[in-house]
């Protein structure tokens, strides 16, 4: 694991050996940006402009508290696709969170941390054969099915699965689609339960997904009430539903605050409605861009600049990062809300702005940051650039294309939280 010496390796080590080497202390009230302009201090007076993040796990279990104080009867599952760094998995496990597995990868880190098979919902409803056969192993018994295809492989090599049907919904507002992808259609569950209880299987709840980043709030609401109508169809099939999983899409970027809130009403107002206290119904749900986005702050170096000249005599600048699609930013073309950076550098006066291209380090011409031009001042080569909200979806999606290896990522705690840690899982 990468930590403030700088080691490349991600390893939490031996059991008992959790922190093998130290973290970056936060003095009090110091933020992981400022951490991160403390290293591109230290770096530039050492020669090294490598790029880097800084992820502040103080934020992390701040998001976690929030979750549960604005949504208390919900139990966040954390997504561990959004990123699965072991230092965050850990800080979650030792709070309390259940996680989100996708993989037979993911069920190994996870449980390899010592989180109970009971706090882990296996929910990529596509699973292949060796992975259900791995959970079975393991004692993970909670699974997500949409298909009969699904429901004949768990009854062959899972037969005692809690299993979950994720249904469809409306996210074709959401920043990214899951639905064209997962989930049975509402008018299909019938089937599909009957189908179950044939099989021998036990079905304990229905689930959904609003897509990642949602844009409205109010599919919660719809979903919730199609669930409802799910569990009374498995009532019809003989069984007691009893789980309630309403998935992510929860905004996690700086500034998303009110989006949030938003979507913790609708929940409220739906929950109350469909599933009020008293029926018994556990809910939990799959956040992932919540808690890590707003964890993690990037900080990138400009190692090349072209100026080119169009018609009429203006200016355009091209610069050239140490980082770029292949590597933490491979999310952005993906997303279609700029992210502007935060030029690191003093002008003596507000400084003109030019349009810039932004490429990325490889020799792959796709290797922007943006799709589209953005305007910055004219910086030069060696100046650096940070880009905050940087935890979701970007060490984990990051790859060694062309040779140039995953940003180095320091970690950074108060004592405070790393005392709560040393208690562990």
């Amino acid at each position: 694991m990468s930590t403030s010496s700088g080691g490349p390796e991600e390893s939490l080590g031996a059991p008992g050996n959790l922190w093998p080497s130290e973290p970056i202390t936060l003095e009090p009230g110091e933020s992981g940006q400022q951490v991160v302009l403390r290293k591109i201090r230290e770096l530039s007076e050492t020669g090294h402009q490598d790029p880097f993040m800084v992820a502040d796990l103080d934020v992390l279990a701040n998001r976690y508290q929030v979750f549960r104080q604005t949504l208390p009867g919900i139990c966040p599952f954390y997504a561990v696709k959004c990123n699965s760094s072991p230092w965050i998995l850990r800080v979650l496990a030792t709070l309390g969170s259940g996680f989100d597995c996708a993989s037979q990868g993911e069920l190994e880190q996870v449980l390899g941390l010592g989180v109970a098979p009971s706090r882990i919902i296996f929910a990529n409803p596509c699973k292949a054969t060796s992975h259900i056969q791995y959970a079975a192993r393991c004692g993970v018994q909670l699974l997500t099915f949409d298909s009969e295809e699904e429901l004949t492989k768990v009854a062959q090599h899972h037969p005692g699965a809690r299993l979950v049907l994720r249904i469809q919904t409306q996210d074709s507002k959401s920043i990214f689609s899951l639905s064209a992808k997962f989930g049975a259609r509402l008018e299909a569950c019938g089937r599909l339960l009957t189908s179950a209880k044939e099989l021998g299987l036990a079905v304990v709840g229905a689930a959904f997904h609003v897509g990642s980043n949602c844009q409205t709030p109010q599919s919660f609401r719809q979903a919730i009430a199609d669930c409802r109508r799910v569990f009374e169809m498995g009532r019809g099939a003989g069984y007691a539903m009893s789980l309630l999983d309403i998935g992510g899409g929860f905004p996690g970027a700086e500034g998303s605050e009110p989006m949030f809130e938003e979507m913790v009403r609708e929940i409220h107002a739906a929950l109350a409605q469909d599933f009020p206290e008293g029926t018994g119904v556990e809910v939990i749900a799959e956040p992932g861009r919540f808690f890590g986005e707003p964890v993690c702050t990037a900080a990138v170096n400009i190692i090349a600049k072209k100026t080119v000249l169009v018609p009429g005599g203006h200016r355009k600048l091209i610069y050239y990062f140490n980082e770029g699609h292949y590597g933490n930013f491979r999310i952005f073309l993906r997303e279609p809300v700029f992210r502007t950076p935060i030029v690191i550098k003093e002008f003596p006066s507000e400084p003109p702005l030019f349009p810039c291209t932004l490429y990325g380090p490889t020799c792959d011409a796709f290797d922007r940051l943006f799709s589209e031009e953005v305007q910055l001042p004219e910086l030069d080569v060696g100046d650096w650039l940070i880009f905050p909200s940087m935890g979701a979806y970007t060490c984990s999606m990051s790859s060694t294309f062309n040779g140039f290896q995953p940003a180095t990522v320091y970690y950074a705690m108060s004592p405070q939280l790393r005392s709560l840690l040393e208690t562990g899982p």
